[in-house]
């Protein structure tokens, strides 16, 4: 009897062996017994890790530590330095878009899984997590090993950053033991200094801005510069080959100088006398007031008035009248009208007189020759 039973346990497995040996690849391909429930409409989900540690297939998929789906593949990414991890969801599971995925381990020394999280606070929410979407490699982080804590550890407690830590603070404890005011004093000065520089930001800000736009001026112009710099050196040729007549010059004009100073020291009692004794003169001018130029309008008319020009219209002043007559002609006994003022003034010329007769005296206007005159030369007056 139980030969037989034991017949038949055999013969079922080897028949359950025959059944699924076509299909079975290995044992991570096996279901875990008690994994997440997937649901009927699961998803599937990737996303990018730089490093994904002892990370294993089937390894559990978490939302807030609950399970909410499996690993199902780990392969290498298309850049050769990155891990692809495909992941099937339950598909009543929504996240956002942009969701991250973190690399946890359940204990010290437990599973690896899957963490699927909504982005932080500072970062909304964008459209809903489906099938086939990739999480980027900016998402995804991981959590350090133990191992890796551990050897730190072990770097700062063997020669690390204790010792020296300790070496630091006794030689500040030394530096600034007997220090204490001057430490005091520059740290006050350093907060002064920092103190100027916040209130004076808007000047600097503008000064760099200031120096921002003569550098774009300046390489804007950077040809006229050189231009400039080139036609420049023939003048700087020539000062340098002047430059002992400029020093000679210089040095006269120091000594020129220095004769001026004391000429001026020595002769500043005499100009200051000689301003005292102007003063009077010139307060005299001050009260002459407008009589200096009135008394300069009447200069201009000496020794003659101007009353002296309303005296003399239409009269002749100072006449002086030369007549000269040709040989045998016959002049009439007076050069003088009748009712002239003066009648016995001018001489009678008789047939075979001089030629040559002067004849001074005053004519009144209006009263003309009533001869011709062969020529007359007039002398004088006005």
């Amino acid at each position: 009897m139980k030969a037989r039973h034991a017949a038949a346990a055999a013969a079922l497995t080897v028949s359950a062996l025959a059944l699924t040996g076509c299909s079975f690849t290995n044992v991570q391909a096996v279901p875990l017994p008690g994994g997440a429930d997937l649901g009927s409409h699961p998803y599937t989900v990737r996303a990018r890790f730089d490093d994904v540690l002892d990370l294993v297939p089937q390894a559990s998929v978490r939302v807030n530590d609950v399970a909410v789906g499996r690993v199902t593949k780990i392969a290498l990414a298309r850049d050769g330095w990155s891990a692809m991890v495909t992941m099937k969801v339950n598909g009543k599971v929504k996240l956002p878009s942009n969701a991250y995925a973190h690399l946890e381990q359940s204990s010290l020394l437990g599973e690896k899984y899957i963490q699927l999280a909504a982005p932080p606070a500072d970062q909304p929410a964008t459209g809903r997590l489906g099938s086939g979407d990739v999480i980027p490699i900016a998402h995804t982080n991981r959590n350090p090993e133990v191992e890796e804590v551990f050897g730190a550890l072990s770097m700062l407690l063997n020669g690390g950053g204790i010792q020296q830590l300790h070496t630091i603070s006794t030689q500040m404890n030394k530096a600034l033991g007997v220090n204490e005011p001057q430490v005091r004093d520059m740290l006050t000065q350093v907060d002064t200094l920092v103190s100027s520089l916040n209130a004076h930001r808007t000047d600097i800000t503008d000064a760099l801005d200031g120096v921002n736009q003569l550098s774009s001026t300046l390489a804007a112009r950077d040809q006229e510069i050189g231009t400039v710099l080139t036609d420049l050196s023939p003048g700087l040729k020539v000062l340098e080959q002047q430059r002992g007549s400029l020093v000679t010059m210089l040095q006269s004009l120091d000594t020129l100088s220095g004769v001026a100073v004391d000429t001026v020291n020595r002769s500043k009692d005499d100009m200051v006398a000689d301003l005292k004794a102007l003063a009077p003169t010139l307060q005299r001018l001050a009260d002459a007031g407008d009589d200096l130029p009135d008394s300069l309008q009447v200069l201009l008319t000496y020794p003659f008035t101007d009353q002296v020009l309303n005296g003399v219209k239409g009269d002749y002043l100072n006449v002086y009248l030369d007549v000269t007559a040709v040989p045998g002609t016959t002049l009439v006994p007076t050069l003088l009208p009748e009712d002239s003022e003066y009648p016995d003034v001018g001489p009678t010329l008789a047939p075979g007189a001089a030629p040559n007769t002067r004849t001074s005296g005053h004519h009144k206007a209006g009263g003309g020759l009533p001869f011709p005159l062969p020529s007359v030369t007039t002398a004088g007056g006005h």
